[in-house]
């Protein structure tokens, strides 16, 4: 093995079974509170085509916006607090920013500000805060968090002017922001327009991407797998798997080929065809909510897929991942989980952070 393969990283990956009409089910409270994604990625087996009704709810996503130079204390003026921020619905990410070298910003729809501060910006900047989790032999990192919402930073308190006098005046953060609302609607864009118009910005709609893999050798699940392992492909091999065709790398272990020996895991079976799906954008877990409801949805259909496959991606460089767990990049950023779906409602779902993450709930 290569000495670099050797030294790579642990991530933490947790599983649980469970049925999407239990009343006693955590599927939504986890996909509201991943926040920032920047992709999704179908696998439907015996599919050549995308569903009508699913690519309409794809469609129908948020559109984002490109911020640039965008003040970090714009978000605690009151036009902005009252319009958009204590609405809900509401997530900005600094653009183009790394966890592990810059200084990284991000709002989520709580009103929940976070700030990913080197050593020096945080000691000019004079909020209180922690030392980040990702400090080794000496602290070079702090995290400040600002609850927006909490009635102490109410315009006009004492609080408030301290954490505005802060980002404005003592030290005046900036960066590019990708932003969006889920509010649909040409008054809710309207108005996100009309608070941007002293900056430049750009606006932009998710992307929708889709090829049709032919003969495909897919893992054999069953919505039981998790206890019958000779029936079913275990979930950490599954991934593996579908990693190598999101990627595409061969699967059969050709002798003829010189890149990769991998093989799909036992017990396996090969499909005709299969949709690979993926859409790309900052995605709100509010859309990614409604294209979950319609994938179950299409189980209507007698015909539809004995499973499917549902990954999102979390931005590897996002300063948190679940709620507010912080994150960090470490050497892989690992940041995101997977459903995978079977006709009979029932699920697995895998959550991945990387390993010094605080684990995914």
């Amino acid at each position: 093995m290569s000495p670099v393969l050797g030294k790579c990283s642990r991530s933490l990956l947790t599983y649980e079974k469970s049925n999407f009409l239990n009343e006693k089910s955590r599927h939504e409270k986890h996909v509201s509170r991943h926040c920032f994604n920047y992709e999704i990625s179908l696998l439907i087996p015996e599919c050549g085509v995308l569903p009508v009704e699913i690519e309409e709810v794809i469609r129908n996503f948020s559109s984002y916006y490109i911020v640039r130079d965008l003040p970090v204390y714009t978000f605690l003026e009151e036009k902005w607090l009252g319009t958009v921020v204590k609405r809900g619905g509401f997530y900005a990410l600094s653009h183009k920013t790394q966890i592990d070298e810059d200084n990284v910003f991000a709002l989520s729809s709580g009103g929940h500000l976070v700030l990913s501060l080197d050593k020096d910006t945080y000691e000019q900047l004079g909020l209180e805060g922690r030392p980040s989790l990702y400090n080794h032999r000496k602290v070079t990192r702090y995290v400040v968090s600002v609850d927006l919402t909490n009635k102490s930073l109410v315009p006009g308190t004492k609080r408030y002017q301290q954490v505005l006098q802060s980002l404005k005046i003592r030290l005046p953060l900036r960066s590019d922001f990708v932003l969006t609302t889920c509010h649909p609607g040409a008054d809710e864009d309207e108005t996100l327009r009309n608070l941007l118009s002293q900056y430049t910005y750009e606006k932009y709609r998710p992307t929708l991407h889709s090829q049709t893999l032919k003969n495909l050798v897919c893992p054999s699940l069953h919505a039981s797998g998790l206890q019958e392992r000779n029936l079913s492909c275990t979930p950490n091999l599954f991934l593996e798997w579908l990693g190598a065709v999101n990627l595409n790398i061969s699967c059969d272990n050709s002798a003829a080929s010189f890149l990769s020996t991998y093989m799909c895991p036992e017990p396996q079976s090969s499909v005709s065809q299969a949709l690979l799906c993926t859409v790309t954008g900052l995605i709100p877990p509010e859309d990614v909510c409604r294209l979950l409801k319609e994938l179950r949805r299409c189980y209507d259909e007698p015909s539809f897929a004995p499973w499917v496959s549902f990954t999102v991606h979390g931005f590897v460089d996002s300063p948190v991942s679940w709620g507010a767990a912080e994150h960090g990049f470490l050497k892989g950023g690992e940041n995101f989980y997977n459903f995978v779906c079977f006709k009979n409602q029932d699920y697995w779902l895998c959550k991945a952070t990387g390993s010094e993450d605080t684990c995914p709930p």
